[in-house]
């Protein structure tokens, strides 16, 4: 195949990954990671990332993106971190937990971790806590205990997951949330804490031994969750 031949095949796997049917897509996406090579297809599978409609394509596009040389992938996914799409940003620090470079460690801001996107703050917990620095630890479990109590059952427990991820460094900054003035905090703190000393705890359970735990009020809470 010469060279013509082959630009041609690539630009029509670039102009398939917006096929209307999802499973094109899928297959398509598929098709480019297992042979991850020709111009033009790291860029068309992040740009795809940030509109594509389908969690399994998504994670498709992801695994593709995996298979490309890091230093292809990563200095474009940091660039999408700063995209006004929140769904870009979401995608990208998803890959770049998959790609796991903690090279791009710093790149995980605070602005990110805080970020007013539910999703997009949920994939900065996960990628925060596959990527940072040994020495970082705790200072990350210091920022992500700011996000104790936000939004739902399922956004908490994802928050509560990356803190247990960090095992036992996270201890200071449990104590110091179980002093705070608002009781859906404290709550959230105790049902982490009960996660990280029984990993198998199912966290509906952790959460209402939590409440209880902390309708007692915020010394007695202290108590229980030594």
């Amino acid at each position: 195949m010469n060279s013509t031949q082959m630009n041609s095949q690539f630009t029509r796997l670039i102009e398939a990954l917006g096929a209307g049917g999802s499973s094109t897509r899928l297959q398509v996406a598929l098709k480019i990671g297992t042979h991850p090579d020709g111009p033009g297809l790291v860029e068309a599978l992040v740009a795809r990332c940030s509109i594509e409609p389908d969690f399994f394509v998504r994670d498709m596009l992801t695994w593709a993106l995996t298979r490309f040389p890091a230093e292809d992938t990563v200095p474009r996914l940091l660039e999408e971190l700063r995209s006004p799409v929140a769904q870009a940003r979401s995608q990208s620090l998803h890959t770049l937990s998959k790609i796991g470079d903690r090279n791009v460690w710093p790149a995980i801001t605070r602005s990110l971790l805080r970020d007013a996107d539910d999703e997009v703050a949920r994939s900065a917990w996960r990628a925060a806590v596959v990527l940072v620095s040994d020495e970082d630890k705790a200072g990350l479990a210091a920022e992500l205990t700011t996000q104790l109590g936000r939004g739902d059952r399922t956004l908490q427990l994802s928050l509560s997951r990356a803190l247990v991820a960090l095992g036992t460094v996270i201890e200071p900054a449990l104590e110091a949330a179980l002093k705070s003035t608002d009781q859906a905090v404290r709550a959230h703190a105790v049902a982490t804490e009960r996660l990280l000393r029984d990993p198998d705890a199912g966290f509906d359970q952790a959460v209402d031994e939590a409440k209880r735990i902390v309708a007692l009020g915020p010394e007695r809470a202290r108590e229980t969750a030594c």
